[in-house]
């Protein structure tokens, strides 16, 4: 009987070993292999992933190259675009501010930027602080985006605060969920305005020196030595081809930080220890109370149950995303910027956080999501899943969709002909309410369309039916080539014009849906 017991007992040890083996911590070394085999599948020139674990960094190394021009190695410290990650920076500075008694979450926007104007009165007096962080404004997905994508542009802080005027909402304000840049820039004015201090100096004072996150950057003037800054990468005719990407914005509020996975960790460790930081977190950056309004619910996102992870509820907090996974909160933000992808997670019930950086379009972000859900399988109560092999079948379909999608209208354009068209009937010049002039003219005997104050979109017009021409732009570094869709007059002359993505797969901030162009010469 006692010898019953025993084997019992042993029996149960050993099934609890196994039970927290399945379900422990990825290694250093499986780390290692999960990334260098997702690198090679999504086509990746460069990565760089930190773990921490129970105020620990316990993984934190690069992969690949930071260029495949000068073959240099990514490390800990290569900094990266990242891109959105940078939201959660602002919404951190917002919180100083509120603790500080300077602003309040409630306060409304035109308290501290009587200019500011929405789409309309009631929204323009309402809108909050809360407002610009949490993605609730009415506006579409994207709205104003042209502004400052792709970079180049003219556009200034002054602009943004007046263009939603010129906007018509897509829902009633603050009842559903659509991403929005602009705003998060308005918001870094806001803290300009509140603390004397433009965002880019505000932020390094207040929350990198602290946190001696020495060598992450809120400007790329702020940045001496750029030897260990990755490049950014696009796939042309399936090879990686770096191209320069940093340029600094109206300011940094909604994606300009540059930053290495060696801070950030510093940066999710404050997080999961509710601000504090230092020896013995004798320091505290913010209140938890902070981190509880920043990390609570602000606007719910429509969207499918997960049942793997037992998801019940998706939402936007300020500056972060938030869900349940198997009962626990988890706490994200993705980024995305042409030719750089990034992602932070934090699981805080479980003392977990991770950073993933990229440098290449758009096997980053397919990269990402499959290594994140890897991380999260070893430390949650589910069974391990070929989250490459998935993610890699689900890149493969919405290529070769987009791909023959935009096959098949340039192969439209190389056989028409147009019949009932004259360039001089679409020459001149043309304007927007928020986005300014655009002008079509000859270029070398070829029609082309330029925006005046966004550089990198000017291209030439190729016709493709009736009154629509193709546009493929000059700047290619993502794709975001459009059909001009002309309106005529009684004798065919143009009067105005709409443009279009071609490719189903074009990033949503390329907004072209919000313009519409009238002839004014």
């Amino acid at each position: 009987m006692k010898t019953t017991r025993l084997s019992l007992l042993f029996s149960l040890i050993l099934l609890l070993g196994l039970n927290q083996l399945t379900h422990a911590q990825l290694s250093s070394s499986q780390v290692d292999s999960l990334m260098n085999h997702a690198l090679k599948t999504f086509n990746v020139a460069g990565a760089a992933v930190a773990i921490v674990k129970d105020g620990k960094i316990i993984h934190e190394k690069g992969y690949g190259v930071r260029s495949v021009d000068t073959k240099a190695p990514v490390n800990e410290h290569t900094n990266f675009e990242i891109a959105s990650n940078s939201k959660a920076f602002t919404s951190a500075s917002i919180a100083l501010l509120v603790e500080e008694g300077k602003l309040k979450w409630t306060d409304k926007v035109v308290q501290h930027i009587p200019e500011f104007k929405m789409y309309d009165a009631y929204t323009t007096a309402n809108f909050t602080i809360a407002d610009l962080l949490s993605h609730r404004s009415g506006m579409g997905l994207g709205a104003g985006d042209l502004m400052w994508w792709p970079n180049g542009s003219d556009f200034t802080i002054q602009d943004m605060l007046s263009a939603f005027q010129h906007f018509k909402p897509e829902s009633d304000f603050r009842t559903q969920y659509a991403y929005n840049n602009i705003l998060f820039f308005i918001a870094g004015e806001v803290i300009h305005r509140v603390s004397g201090k433009p965002w880019e100096e505000f932020v390094q004072e207040r929350i990198l020196t602290p946190l001696e996150m020495d060598q992450s950057y809120t400007s790329l003037n702020a940045v001496k030595d750029r030897s260990n800054l990755s490049a950014a990468h696009k796939i042309v005719e399936g090879k990686q081809v770096a191209f320069e990407n940093y340029e600094d914005m109206v300011n940094g509020a909604a994606a300009q930080m540059k930053a290495n996975v060696h801070d950030l960790s510093k940066w999710m460790l404050m997080h999961l220890n509710k601000g504090k930081y230092g020896e013995n977190l004798k320091k505290q950056l913010f209140s938890e109370k902070s981190q509880q309004e920043m990390w609570r619910l602000q606007t719910v996102i429509n969207g499918a149950p997960n049942e793997k992870y037992g998801t019940h509820f998706y939402g936007y907090g300020l500056g972060w995303a938030i869900r349940d996974v198997k009962g626990y909160k988890r706490v994200s933000h993705s980024g995305g910027l042409p030719g750089m992808l990034t992602l932070t997670v934090m699981i805080p019930d479980i003392n977990l956080g991770f950073v993933i950086l990229t440098n290449t379009h758009d096997g980053g972000a397919y990269l990402f999501n499959a290594v994140s859900n890897a991380i999260i399988d070893s430390y949650v109560d589910v069974e391990a899943s070929d989250w490459i092999d998935f993610y890699n079948k689900r890149m493969v379909k919405s290529e070769h969709h987009a791909d023959s999608v935009v096959t098949e209208v340039w192969k439209t354009v190389k056989k028409a002909k147009s019949k009932n068209s004259k360039p001089e009937d679409f020459i001149g010049m043309y304007e927007d309410a928020w986005f300014g002039k655009a002008e079509v003219f000859m270029n070398n005997g070829k029609l082309w369309l330029k925006a005046l104050r966004a550089p990198n979109l000017n291209g030439q017009l190729y016709f493709y039916n009736a009154n629509t021409f193709a546009v493929k732009w000059e700047y290619q570094h993502m794709n975001g080539d459009v059909f001009a869709l002309f309106t005529l007059d009684e004798n065919g002359k143009a009067q105005g014009f709409m443009l279009k993505g071609i490719s189903p797969n074009i990033d949503f901030s390329y907004d072209f849906q919000d313009l519409s162009f009238k002839r004014v010469e």
